[in-house]
């Protein structure tokens, strides 16, 4: 079975991530399901129905040194919703997070990644958010956002399937 990393920073969408591993699940990926340390506060009272959900424990921090690591190798990463500092932080190599960090390095390990970022459109106008964009995409990183791609904020309208979709075609499940 291939493993799918499903990391999600704290944006409203995230609170449609049990029905979001569910249908990852359906199309064939073991999830294994990273948060942001804010969007793991967010998602407090769940986090034991989600690991029983994944069958893995949910991360959101580094394991110590020493310790082994808790989940099989990723076929795959989905970075959604990616937030304005997740997107940022991934591009610039800022890794204190803990899904910033194994995103970062997947790009080094040729991992296939699809990122969709979620805020507000006054933070899309931000002049590092565009380059951050650009960087991600020259490395590989399929980021679904640009003239096609509107803003994703309202979390009733966030492309879940579309993300799903993006990582099955770059990823042979199974």
């Amino acid at each position: 079975m291939s493993t799918l990393y499903l990391f999600a920073g704290a944006a409203e969408p995230v609170f449609d991530i049990a029905r979001v591993i569910e249908d990852a699940q359906a199309d064939g990926w073991d999830v294994c399901l990273g948060l942001t340390p804010t969007a793991a506060r967010w998602l407090a009272g769940s986090l034991d129905g989600l690991a029983v959900l994944t069958g893995h424990a949910v991360r959101w921090d580094y394991e110590l040194p020493g310790e082994p690591g808790a989940w099989p190798e990723a076929s795959a990463v989905l970075v959604a919703p990616a937030t304005f500092n997740t997107v940022n932080q991934w591009a610039l190599g800022i890794v204190d997070k803990f899904v910033v960090g194994v995103a970062a390095e997947g790009i080094g390990k040729g991992i296939p990644m699809v990122a969709v970022p979620c805020l507000s459109a006054a933070y899309a106008q931000h002049p590092q958010f565009e380059r951050s964009v650009e960087t991600l995409r020259g490395v590989g990183v399929s980021v679904l956002y640009g003239e096609d791609e509107p803003v994703w904020w309202d979390a009733a309208r966030f492309p879940w399937r579309s993300a799903l979709d993006a990582v099955r075609e770059r990823v042979v499940v199974g």
